[in-house]
């Protein structure tokens, strides 16, 4: 009887550590995932051949096997020649419409 009880404490310490293992390799694999898109996308404006507008957009992009949304908002600052870029990602959990954010990079662009 005490051997069982013993078992059963060690089982339910096991399966803890493991729920907790997974919830943290999920939440560190979202962040490098969006932490990417929102690198790729601050890239891409800094690869364009002007200034950009003062904006704010989504899009949805597939990234890995999951889906994201990623708005970009381009606000004007005190300088005419530069303009902050606000990038932030959201993720689509499985079978819902409503993302939620996961990570937001801002960056200053100038012109070239």
């Amino acid at each position: 009887m005490i051997a069982l009880l013993v078992f059963g404490l060690i089982a339910t310490a096991s399966a803890e550590v493991g729920s907790q293992y997974i919830s943290s390799y999920e939440r560190i694999r979202d962040k490098t995932l969006a932490a990417w898109l929102a690198d790729n996308r601050i890239n891409e404006i800094r690869l364009e051949q002007s200034l950009p507008g003062i904006s704010e957009n989504s899009e949805d992009k597939e990234y890995g096997t999951y889906n994201w949304q990623v708005t970009t908002k381009i606000i004007a600052t005190p300088e005419p020649k530069m303009r902050r870029v606000e990038v932030e990602v959201a993720r689509y959990p499985d079978g819902r419409s409503d993302p939620y954010s996961v990570h937001t990079l801002s960056a200053f662009i100038g012109e070239k």
